[in-house]
């Protein structure tokens, strides 16, 4: 299996053979048996890494393999990312060193779940302010989720955690039509949460 990769303006094609991925089983089975421990991603410490992450670490490992030469390590990070995404079109490595840049693009109709993503952050719907009326629980809503905006080549939104007082960050997309379809349905979500609803 051919897992094509984009680093800076190359395009690598790393070949990993099917008995490799047999193989490979009880490896990979290790490693999401690590993750479901908790993982330190870059700054912050996530309890339980969601399925999308879990790619971008093992994207994050093969970027080090990569860049020291480990083709044993690198063909495992690509063979694990193969086998649990099956989907994979190409991955696209961010040098920048912050694992959630990594960028899975999936072929035509796959995508992960931003439900996922919201648990990956550490979003919670605790605190939110009671008592509001439709009308205000749509605007706070709004207010509660940025506007897309574009950082390097990716797209990402904030969203207001009223637990912490701060603005927490979305995972990178690799397109604005991704990230704000996203962005409306976090939105929906918080605006769920305030107690709302949509017919």
């Amino acid at each position: 299996m051919l897992l094509k990769v984009k680093l800076a303006d190359k395009i690598l094609e790393l070949n990993v053979p099917e008995d490799f991925l047999k193989k490979a089983k009880d490896f990979f089975k290790k490693m999401d048996d690590d993750m479901s421990a908790g993982w330190q991603v870059n700054r912050e410490w996530v309890q339980s890494p969601d399925h999308y992450l879990r790619g971008q670490i093992a994207a994050d490992k093969l970027l080090t393999a990569l860049e020291n030469e480990d083709y044993k390590l690198g063909r495992l990070m690509a063979g694990y990312i193969l086998d649990r995404f099956p989907e994979i079109d190409s991955l696209e490595l961010s040098e920048q060193g912050e694992i959630k840049d990594h960028i899975l693009n999936f072929s035509s109709g796959e995508e992960f779940e931003p439900q996922a993503s919201l648990t990956d952050l550490g979003v919670s719907h605790n605190n939110l302010p009671e008592g509001l009326g439709m009308g205000e629980a749509l605007e706070q809503a709004e207010k509660d989720v940025s506007a897309v905006f574009k950082m390097g080549r990716q797209y990402r939104f904030s969203i207001y955690n009223h637990a912490t007082c701060q603005w927490d960050q979305s995972p990178a997309f690799g397109n604005e039509e991704e990230a704000k379809k996203n962005r409306d349905l976090v939105c929906r979500q918080r605006f769920e949460a305030f107690g709302g609803f949509f017919g």
